[in-house]
């Protein structure tokens, strides 16, 4: 049995799409990947194709950089969904200058409402110092907020340090 949300938070290149991806194989549903990522860029063009090889087969991607929700809202229990990630989608969000708070009351009811179990990815980003400049210490400040709701709602929170998962709430199926 699979929680209905699990939470992965890690640092940038930290292991944290692997392990959920693992989970996501190994829990024998219907592999749902909702990328929250655009690509602007060679560089991010070229990522997206790293992530897409390292899945593998046996994964239907749903391109939802904003509206997460009617993505949620169309899977069923056959289904398990990867989420990847958090910090794209409210990055997207900050960007296109949207009500953060509005924005995340929508995600958390959304995911809160799936039929489906749900893997969710996002970066820690309250490790570092200060930010220097105000959107940055908006989107941190955001992030933070974002995450601890997130962690809040999950009955499996887990944090992947060096590819090492440590699970903070709940346990691994």
């Amino acid at each position: 049995m699979y929680p209905d949300l699990t939470f992965v938070l890690g640092g940038a290149a930290s292991g944290k799409s692997a392990f959920a991806e693992q989970l996501i194989v190994s829990s024998g549903k219907n592999q749902i990947y909702l990328a929250t990522s655009q690509v602007f860029d060679d560089e991010m063009r070229e990522k997206v194709q790293r992530h897409i090889a390292q899945r593998g087969q046996g994964w239907e991607t749903i391109e939802a950089p904003l509206g997460l929700g009617p993505a949620l809202g169309n899977l069923t229990p056959d289904d398990i969904c990867l989420i990847d990630c958090a910090t794209m989608w409210l990055t997207n969000h900050l960007l296109a200058e949207n009500d953060l708070e509005q924005a995340q009351s929508n995600l958390l009811q959304a995911l809160k409402s799936c039929r489906a179990p749900i893997v969710i990815v996002s970066n820690e980003v309250g490790h570092g110092i200060v930010p220097d400049n105000a959107l940055s210490r908006r989107f941190r400040d955001a992030q933070g907020r974002l995450n601890i709701a997130l962690a809040a709602q999950a009955d499996l929170a887990v944090q992947v340090i060096a590819g090492l998962p440590l699970v903070l709430k709940g346990q691994l199926p």
